[in-house]
């Protein structure tokens, strides 16, 4: 049956071409995302400061266990990076066969941006000094070579805040930007004393590599051996992995979704208008599996034909994403990418059995039936579609309302796009599954009021929307999909921004904010507040919590200097008083709350940023959590848990005449800044179009591939009513009346799509701009719904319209007797 699939293809240009479209553009996007997974997947970091080290001891992941669902477990990445107790160094010291073992401090330096370490670990790098000799005095270090000095030459480091001058004492190639100072000064710089963030350890042939693993299991770490040693040490390529991997899983299992509803529609409907051949071939003798296996056969042949474009298309298109996000700091110049060695068969798999399983759904009613029977079925429109699709529709439409009202409690903006997707998905299936009924209701809603506005052609118009309620059904469900998703998914994401942006605007009360490249000193807010006109200062740091949930995803936090708190941001507290945040206790956002069942007077189990478990009495609870994170934290409880002793900005209220004062403590503490609230809010709402630029663009990408599935579907749907046309042209119906005719057909059909499509998307940005921000009415651009209507409309015309014109300007009597 192959062949004579390939030859009735060649009959069928233009189904064949709109099928091949939407999978040359469905492999391709496949392709690219399934790229970026590939690359974080097989990426797999060199260790470079452990690069002769047999074990590496390290506490970067914690694991939970959820007892109500059966002892399912959760293991999440730290986000502060966890550390060890310094004591465990000298434990592994007596183990037998351990040759030597080090502790690394692992201090943060923010400007230049460098990562420093104690002299001893320098062993396990296996590197030589290049130049110099090892730092010995408490002034020297031994710097990497990328830093541009050389020995002898002073270099200016800012740790913890505050600028200290050292003498290079040497200089080695060590891979990063590596400082090694003495094991006292980096003890003392460390952010965490008494704990070193990772062990390394050195061991000769035959020792107990289980005691080893003893030590640092009852120690909360675990041991790293092999290629595993590179994921302990942080770097920017570990985020980049992190981020390819989530990202394109995320987004590209959403395009999945997306490809099989649009390539089932478009192999479906292209199966639908060809009832005729089919029902002949069957007269004819030919078996319904020998029907099915032809049409099976088209559908892998047009698989692999939009495979053999889509796969080296999406390559290319994944080295563009990887140029932009290289460009915008999303991932280093120097991380990996794959060549797609398993992310292009992954694409074409997908794409074949899409195909092949729509083509075996969409002949299952032409080869179920007899010979005789499937003639008469191709005469008329079936009245109506079955039970069990309507029992399948509604149940679809009840599990998305009830999935909606679930993303209610989803925190955190990630959650939020993934809550308002995934919503979106059910609704639109709903759509699709309900779509013969809901155009023959809307049909006998437009047959009185078409005629007033087009006349007989109104008359006809109408006529042929109840006639053909079920061979317009894909056309309904592609309009539906372009419309809902341009005006859910991608306003979504400028609520996000807008209200980050508004709510940290709103709740910042200070008019000054002191801001450095390498963090202000932990003691800075408390200086600042006793400078002459100054009312109040708080230091703030933004950090990251975690808290007992199935996705385990790391939720937005602050830590702030209690003292006069309440005089610089204003939270919107709705519960309790902020003014009694202390040591020991915490404030939540409203989402966090109601996500987590806690209220104020109740005790939150979380755990820090490096993995420490806290129990916390809340005090508040406020609505701002979008602009100034979800959980609120006293500096004290966070200090030694963090990758860095320091203040991210320091808000301060003060009167005009403190402007001096300010400058000078600035001017005593290079690179810190003063700005005034108005610009700060500025780099916020440029930082987070930054941060946006990525979801839009994978936002964009399905909005795209959702709109040309309508155009493709329309096309394919105008084209095919060739006889239609010709027939009503020989009975005396002219071009005129006929254009007129399709023109009220389409503003019909349109108007049922923006309504049902609009509706979709006003109740999934509710639902979820709702539970970010208390508001269930969302914010729309200026232009917003003009673009998405406008665009959808102009659409609907152009592949409509045009292909109709182009139909009638041929002579009917061409037409009539063509295939359908």
């Amino acid at each position: 049956m192959t062949g004579l699939a390939a030859r009735l293809l060649r009959h069928r240009a233009g189904p064949a071409a709109a099928t091949v479209l939407a999978l040359i553009a469905g492999v391709l996007i496949l392709v690219a995302m399934g790229t970026l997974v590939e690359s974080g997947l097989r990426f797999r970091p060199e260790p470079r400061l452990w690069a002769t080290a047999d074990v590496v001891v390290a506490n970067r992941t914690i694991t939970y266990t959820f007892e109500e669902f059966d002892g399912e477990t959760s293991t999440v990445t730290l986000p502060e990076g966890g550390t060890v107790d310094a004591a465990v160094v000298d434990r592994i010291r007596q183990v037998p066969g351990v040759a030597a073992v080090a502790g690394d401090e692992g201090v943060l330096i923010g400007s230049p941006a460098a990562v420093g370490h104690g002299w001893d670990t320098y062993a396990f790098t296996g590197r030589p000094i290049t130049a110099g000799a090892a730092p010995r005095a408490d002034d020297e270090v031994l710097v990497d070579t990328r830093l541009g000095v050389a020995p002898g030459d002073h270099i200016d480091l800012v740790v913890g805040g505050v600028g200290r001058s050292y003498r290079v004492s040497g200089t080695a190639e060590t891979g990063s930007a590596a400082v090694f100072f003495t094991d006292a000064q980096a003890a003392r710089l460390s952010a965490h004393p008494g704990r070193v963030d990772a062990i390394g350890v050195r061991m000769m042939p035959g020792a107990d590599l289980g005691a080893v693993r003893e030590i640092a299991s009852a120690a909360g770490a675990t041991t790293y051996v092999g290629k595993d040693r590179g994921n302990v040490e942080q770097s920017e390529n570990q985020a980049a992995r992190t981020l390819l991997v989530e990202v394109g899983s995320a987004f590209g299992g959403y395009v999945v979704l997306l490809i099989v509803f649009v390539v089932a529609g478009t192999i479906g409907l292209s199966v639908r208008h060809r009832r005729r051949d089919l029902a002949l071939l069957r007269a004819v003798a030919a078996t319904p599996g020998q029907v099915r296996r032809m049409l099976l056969a088209e559908a892998a042949l047009l698989a692999l034909v939009g495979s053999a474009i889509g796969g080296p298309a999406g390559l290319l298109a994944a080295r563009w994403v990887h140029g932009e996000l290289v460009g915008r700091g999303f991932v280093p110049a120097s991380f990996p990418m794959a060549d797609g060695l398993f992310a292009v068969p992954s694409a074409v798999g997908t794409a074949v059995l899409v195909a092949v399983l729509a083509a075996l759904v969409a002949a299952r009613r032409i080869t179920g039936i007899k010979p005789i029977e499937a003639l008469g079925e191709i005469a008329v429109e079936p009245r109506r579609s079955g039970r069990v699709r309507l029992i399948a529709g509604v149940l679809t439409l009840a599990a998305a309302g009830a999935f909606g009202t679930f993303t209610l409690g989803t925190a955190g903006s990630a959650g939020a796009l993934a809550g308002a997707v995934g919503m979106l998905y059910l609704f639109l299936i709903a759509v699709a599954l309900l779509a013969p009924r809901i155009n023959a209701y809307a049909a006998r809603l437009l047959t009185p009021l078409l005629p007033r506005v087009w006349g007989v052609s109104g008359h006809l118009a109408g006529a042929n929307l109840r006639a053909n309620a079920q061979g317009m059904a894909t056309v309904l469900t592609a309009l539906v999909l372009s419309v809902g998703f341009g005006g859910s998914v991608w306003f979504l994401q400028t609520n996000l921004e807008r209200q980050t942006t508004t709510q940290s605007s709103a709740g910042t009360l200070a008019e000054r904010v002191l801001v450095a490249p390498g963090g202000l000193p932990a003691d800075a807010a408390r200086e600042i507040s006793e400078l002459a006109g100054v009312r109040a200062a708080t230091g703030v740091r933004r950090t990251q919590v975690l808290v007992r949930t199935l996705d385990g995803i790391p939720v937005s936090a602050q830590s702030v200097d209690p003292a006069g708190v309440t005089s610089t941001m204003d939270l919107a507290v709705r519960e309790g008083n902020l003014a009694d945040l202390r040591a020991g206790t915490v404030a939540l956002s409203a989402m966090q709350a109601s996500s987590s069942g806690w209220d104020v007077g109740d005790q939150a189990e979380l755990w820090l940023g490096d993995g420490t478990p806290v129990t916390l009495d809340v005090i508040a609870i406020y609505g701002r959590g979008l602009g100034f994170g979800d959980v609120t934290l006293a500096a004290e409880t966070v200090a030694g848990h963090t990758a860095g002793n320091t203040s991210d900005e320091v808000l301060v209220r003060a009167s005009p005449e403190a402007d001096t004062a300010l400058a000078a403590w600035s001017a005593g503490h290079p690179g810190t800044e003063v700005l005034d609230a108005a610009t700060r809010t500025r780099l916020i709402s440029t930082d987070l179009a930054i941060g946006a630029w990525l979801n839009r663009l994978l936002i964009g990408v399905m909005v795209g591939y959702a709109a040309l599935a309508a155009a493709t579907t329309m096309v394919m749907a105008a084209l095919a009513r060739r006889r239609e046309l010709a027939l009503l042209q020989l009975v005396g119906v002219t071009r005129r009346q006929i254009r007129r005719m399709v023109q009220a057909e389409q503003a019909g059909l349109l108007g049922t799509a923006v309504l049902i499509g609009a509706t979709i998307a006003a109740l999934t940005l509710s639902a979820i701009v709702n539970g970010l921000t208390g508001s269930p009415i969302p914010y729309v651009p200026p232009l917003g719904w003009v673009a998405v209507l406008g665009g959808t409309t102009l659409l609907a015309l152009a592949t409509t319209v045009w292909p109709v014109r182009r139909l009638l300007s041929a002579p009917p009597i061409d037409n009539i007797g063509v295939r359908e």
